[in-house]
């Protein structure tokens, strides 16, 4: 069984590593994709490198949005997928991602959410920085234990996402974790954890990169909207990030100042 599967690509100004992205979707292994690519309007080299594989990419959005999530929805609503997942555009698929998913999805077919349970950490060079294993088992495990998710190489069911409303456009730093938390209300999660399926870039353009005190505060609005311990392990987490990023802003200001 070959289901079509929907990928979707967010893009703004990331010219430098848009390629990459693109050719790591084209070059998969497994050849019954849908490919979308949304760009909010970019005024870097990011459309004259899309171009060049325009013959290839099913569908080509370049008009000015109201940021990611709109993006990745204008993406979604296109979606003809049985599966659909978003990858940004500074992040990569290796070769059989989807592959493995299509293969997990074939076995459960009842799920909400397919990903890899290990993702490598890349640099802006494209060398390896660590593997880290994020394996989920429910929606109680990221409310109580660990709300990391590991959006790079995970698929939903399209089914079940217009169920949800696709992703929850006011939230701009955590909307994958909103969105697996309402998926999971209505399927469960499987995982392929043999090895790495997807790259995670970590940059200093990066939105965790640049805006962490915006970032931990919509983790923490979104896991008590959820029903997370309002003192448990997940929102302890949350206040120690949000104290060490605190200092940190407060060790830079001074260090500015006194120069």
């Amino acid at each position: 069984m070959e289901p079509l599967i929907t990928v979707v690509t967010p893009s703004y100004n990331q010219g430098q590593f848009i390629e990459e992205t693109i050719l790591s979707v084209l070059n998969q292994t497994y050849k019954n994709i849908q490919y979308i690519i949304v760009d909010g309007g970019s005024t870097d080299q990011t459309m004259e490198v899309v171009n060049r594989y325009k013959d290839r990419i099913d569908i080509i959005i370049h008009e000015k949005d109201k940021g990611q999530s709109d993006a990745i929805n204008k993406g979604f609503r296109l979606a003809k997928g049985e599966l659909t997942g978003w990858i940004n555009s500074d992040d990569i698929l290796y070769p059989d991602c989807i592959e493995q998913i299509v293969k997990l999805y074939n076995k459960n077919n009842d799920g909400s959410i397919y990903y890899g349970g290990i993702i490598e950490y890349i640099d802006k060079d494209s060398k390896s920085i660590k593997l880290r294993n994020g394996v989920i088992g429910d929606k109680s495990y990221l409310l109580k234990e660990n709300y990391d998710v590991i959006q790079q190489g995970s698929f939903y069911s399209v089914k079940i996402l217009k169920q949800v409303n696709y992703v929850n456009e006011a939230i701009h730093y955590c909307m994958d974790l909103d969105l697996w938390l309402r998926l999971l209300n209505y399927g469960p999660i499987y995982s392929y954890n043999e090895k790495p399926i997807a790259g995670f870039r970590k940059w200093e353009g990066t939105k965790t990169a640049t805006s962490a005190l915006k970032f931990l505060n919509d983790i923490k609005i979104t896991l008590l909207k959820n029903g997370a311990p309002a003192y448990g392990k997940t929102l302890r987490k949350i206040y120690y990030y949000t104290f060490k990023a605190q200092v940190k802003r407060l060790f830079v200001k001074y260090h500015l100042i006194s120069q």
